[in-house]
């Protein structure tokens, strides 16, 4: 394969996608609708020979026009966010499922051999916990009255505790929101397509991606863009519940490497593939770190000490399958990355919509 599309491709994750594939030989074509939420008023940083076609992932004509001599399909557009997922839902369900369909209309008759679909890890719900016991339980929920009482973390069905443990791709997708509603949608439609028609095609379910080149002016995008916009204004990060949750985060160019080599193992073809780095942290932890990242570690977190709907309470990656499929290996940890973030967002500036965000889920009762 040697033309890919990238939709989405002057996103965060798309542009660093984009400039793997072109420093390995690919030439890479772009439609990406450029969103205001996203992009801002800036133009949108595009790495020099890619080609952009300008266009919704909705608009057959402009997704037909991107198709054009195409080889591989590397799908990224979409809309992000589990908060603003719960009260935008037409605009979630348009722009990831719908345009997940155009995009596949488009492509029957296509001599296209690869697609690589980005899904999300979002579509587990809860990650994966064990009981005291030692047994591994496959979908685990809270129940709204005890979030209601701040007790935060889940139960076994006998009212036990549990411990998270890494989450990996055989367990049952549960779907706490829209956001995973119609990413678990996105991923499900590329699969069957794939098996229908011929086509290899792989599904990324992405974890907490993190690196230079976020929305930091989007409270919708993730943890880490959020926490850093806080702390250049001088505000404190806002966490929701106590603080004592636990995710993976990932480097976007770990990220885009996953991509391109979705693009070129051929056992990749059919199957389902975390990308994370493996590591579980705490918000409240992360907070810190950044925080003294940025030089201002007496600014501590916002613990709120309240839920917001849709989200779950532990979920990190299992990488077992990415290893064995994809070669994939994690470069760049947290812990050793977050200098260079700290760095880019000081010279970057950034609008605080924390407050904001917080309010629209506010008065939409979805803050308890």
């Amino acid at each position: 394969m040697a033309n890919i599309l990238v939709t989405g491709g002057c996103g965060f994750i798309g542009r660093h996608v984009t400039e793997e594939l072109l420093n390995n030989g690919y030439d890479v074509r772009i439609l990406d609708a450029l969103i205001d939420q996203v992009h801002g008023d800036t133009e949108a940083a595009v790495p020099e020979g890619a080609e952009v076609i300008r266009g919704d992932v909705r608009d057959k004509a402009s997704v037909v026009q991107a198709l054009e001599d195409i080889d591989g399909v590397i799908h990224l557009a979409a809309e992000v966010g589990v908060g603003q997922s719960m009260y935008e839902i037409a605009r979630y369900v348009g722009g990831n499922d719908l345009g997940t369909a155009v995009l596949l209309d488009a492509m029957i008759n296509r001599p296209i051999k690869r697609i690589v679909v980005a899904s999300s890890m979002s579509v587990y719900g809860e990650g994966r916990y064990m009981t005291e016991s030692g047994d591994q339980l496959g979908i685990v929920r809270r129940r709204a009255e005890m979030i209601k009482k701040g007790e935060w973390n889940p139960l076994s069905p006998d009212g036990l505790s549990l411990t998270p443990i890494a989450t990996d791709e055989e367990k049952p997708v549960d779907l706490a929101s829209i956001y995973a509603l119609t990413k678990y949608a996105q991923e499900k439609q590329v699969l069957i397509f794939g098996e229908a028609y011929g086509v290899d095609a792989i599904a990324l379910r992405l974890f907490n991606v993190f690196g230079a080149g976020q929305a930091l002016s989007n409270p919708y995008t993730g943890v880490l863009a959020n926490f850093a916009s806080r702390l250049a204004n001088n505000q404190p990060p806002m966490i929701f519940e106590d603080g004592e949750q636990r995710r993976d985060f990932v480097h976007v160019r770990d990220v885009a490497r996953a991509f391109r080599l979705a693009l070129e193992k051929p056992n990749a073809a059919g199957h389902v593939i975390n990308v994370g780095s493996g590591q579980a942290y705490t918000i409240a932890e992360v907070a810190t770190l950044l925080a003294e990242a940025m030089g201002v570690p007496e600014i501590g977190p916002d613990i709120m000490n309240k839920a917001r709907s849709g989200d779950i309470r532990n979920c990190f990656a299992d990488i077992s399958k990415a290893r064995e499929l994809l070669g994939f290996e994690p470069r760049h940890r947290l812990e050793t990355s977050l200098g260079p973030f700290a760095e880019w967002v000081r010279g970057t500036g950034a609008i605080d919509r924390g407050a904001e965000m917080k309010r629209q889920l506010e008065e939409r009762g979805l803050v308890s």
